[in-house]
């Protein structure tokens, strides 16, 4: 997949190009679902899949909402919109410059001058430019117009449930991480480097790797049981704790996970903790014996949990994708 990082990087129209817009956060499964059909409807005319999106998210830059998260980082949303099949991906730097940009202005501009967009995929409820003023109707004058198709898919959807960013990111808020993988169709991760902590886990008999990450949202404080990839190569069962460790008084958010029958040295290591199942609240326990034995009791169930599960990621989720 070839990134455009501004409009100006496209110095040529793209052939045949079929596009779809939006902000993809959580690349859930409706997303996929819309990446499936650009991609089918670019080889139907012999062309190439386009993807646009923004960065930063708009709700970032405009401030409408104090305590928006994203799901993904932009790295990894790039990451798997390339797993998608994507041919291109036009990530477009959104500032108060772009967003005084009229919706008929940015057809004219870009799609139509700039990338020759032959036919755009959207979601049925899906707006953009200054005051949204880019609906479905306004599009569909425009393309019988400048000579492009519209194609407007309904909401996308499986068992009654309907794939949406918004849930997708209430549920993972809520630590519900077994059960965000319906919508996502792969366990939810948190990347990062391994730091120095406070080592009272390796006191208590259980070393853990304190995780530094660039991820927004994070499941809700408790114990999960995890599968660990160290270095995107070997793979642990683990038991992670998010929480302030109550216990010792810490009063700040870590992320700290044990790695299950690992010997070596974590310190400056690239690790990624794939939540499998909520265990327990984090809890005060009155003293640490206490809290060693939950911990040991946590760990016994983790492993018994963990025995017949596989990672689900990028790479499994979308290979039955193949046109």
């Amino acid at each position: 997949m070839r990134i455009f990082r501004s409009v100006e990087e496209i110095t040529e129209k793209l052939p045949n190009a079929v596009v779809t817009i939006g902000n993809f956060d959580g690349v859930h499964l409706g997303h996929r679902e819309i990446f499936r059909r650009v991609k089918r409807e670019a080889a139907a005319l012999g062309g190439v899949s386009l993807v646009i999106t923004f960065v930063p998210h708009p709700i970032k830059m405009l401030g409408l909402k104090k305590d928006f998260r994203l799901i993904n980082t932009y790295a990894e949303k790039e990451l798997l919109m390339e797993a998608s099949g994507i041919d291109f991906l036009l990530t477009i730097p959104f500032n108060e410059e772009f967003a005084a940009i009229s919706a008929e202005r940015f057809v004219r501009e870009i799609l139509v001058g700039r990338i020759g967009v032959r036919r755009l995929i959207i979601g049925y409820d899906y707006a953009f430019g200054k005051n949204r003023q880019g609906d479905v109707a306004m599009l569909r004058r425009m393309g019988d117009e400048l000579g492009f198709a519209v194609e407007v898919l309904e909401p996308i959807a499986a068992g009654g449930l309907v794939y949406s960013s918004t849930a997708v990111r209430r549920m993972i808020a809520e630590g519900d991480v077994r059960g965000v993988v319906q919508l996502i169709g792969r366990h939810f991760s948190v990347g990062g480097t391994v730091v120095h902590g406070r080592q009272r886990g390796k006191g208590l008999g259980f070393p853990t790797a304190n995780l530094q990450t660039d991820k927004e949202l994070i499941p809700k404080p408790g114990v999960y049981a995890v599968k660990v990839k160290v270095d995107d190569d070997a793979t642990y069962d683990g038991a992670c704790n998010i929480g302030d460790n109550p216990t010792f008084g810490n009063g700040s958010l870590s992320i700290e996970v044990f790695i299950f029958d690992f010997d070596g040295n974590l310190y400056g290591r690239e690790v990624r903790i794939y939540f499998v199942d909520r265990i327990r609240d984090e809890m005060t326990f009155p003293n640490p014996q206490l809290l060693q034995e939950a911990i040991g009791r946590d760990v016994a169930q983790c492993r018994e949990l963990l025995r017949d599960v596989s990672i689900i990621e990028y790479r499994e989720y979308l290979a039955e994708d193949d046109l």
